[in-house]
């Protein structure tokens, strides 16, 4: 039995929107451009926390790469050692870590954010994090979680959430100009998450003019019932915003009163010693 005939009845993942190979075919034409590179790259990040084995048609429908050339992407991860198999599903290896390990190991962002972050946990007794936009998302390139403070939302360095329904996501799409902003609401998929979500484009075009006055934002169960949280920017030498901090808590430890008038003058200071020590 065929590879596809095997797999036709296994669930499809969701599409992602802006396909990796629409992407990749906006370079059509550039000699210079691998795209044998770019495919294998999109098959990595086409796993996902709750996608951890795919077969071969899932990677293919989530990327809109044929079938043909995801297999020989996965053959090759495989005998690199970043990818293994059961004979039906595919799934990455910890090997992958070490690609993510070269950024975090040689970008002062990450390095110099950490003792900040893990001091500010320690202070506020909840997680504390650093992310930055990629693309509709924010990748996690910093945290300082507390094991007491558990919350369902299971993240850690190179986790990625939806960037408009994110406190952090939020604040770095605050950071876009005007032009860029409404290039993401043209494509972004605003998805409904829970009864408190703004995802409609006028919603977050008022958020995003609010961010831009008062500098930071809490977002109040638009991700997960339940879960509060607060974020800042980190602006370079320039005032741009490079990243975005935030404290995530449960709104059943921390009123919305208590993070602006306890957390925010903290989260505030970390973000200001970070900016100086990056830029002094």
């Amino acid at each position: 039995m065929s590879e596809e005939s095997r797999t036709s009845h296994a669930p499809l993942a969701p599409p992602i929107i802006a396909s990796p190979a629409k992407r990749i075919e906006a370079f059509t034409g550039d000699p210079n451009f691998m795209t044998s590179l770019a495919r294998g790259l999109a098959v990595i990040h086409a796993f996902q926390e709750r996608k951890r084995h795919l077969t071969i048609a899932q990677i293919s429908h989530r990327t809109e790469i044929p079938r043909a050339a995801v297999r020989r992407c996965l053959h090759t991860l495989m005998k690199l050692g970043y990818v293994t198999t059961d004979g039906r599903t595919y799934s990455l290896l910890p090997k992958v870590l070490t690609l993510g390990h070269a950024y975090l190991s040689s970008t002062p962002l990450a390095v110099t954010a950490q003792p900040i972050l893990d001091r500010l946990s320690e202070q506020l007794h909840e997680a504390c994090s650093m992310a930055t936009l990629e693309g509709d998302e924010i990748l996690y390139i910093a945290r300082s979680a507390t094991p007491q403070r558990l919350i369902s939302v299971d993240l850690s360095v190179g986790s990625r959430l939806p960037a408009y329904c994110t406190s952090m996501g939020r604040i770095l799409l605050a950071g876009l100009d005007d032009t860029a902003f409404e290039e993401y609401l043209a494509q972004a998929d605003l998805q409904v998450k829970t009864s408190r979500t703004v995802h409609t484009p006028e919603g977050l075009r008022a958020s995003i003019e609010e961010i831009r006055r008062q500098g930071w934002v809490i977002i109040d169960q638009e991700l997960e019932i339940g879960l509060r949280s607060l974020a800042v920017p980190v602006r370079d030498a320039a005032g741009q915003v490079l990243a975005a901090l935030n404290v995530g808590t449960h709104v059943s430890r921390v009123s919305r009163h208590e993070l602006e008038t306890r957390f925010l003058p903290a989260l505030l200071e970390a973000s200001r010693e970070l900016s100086s020590r990056l830029f002094a």
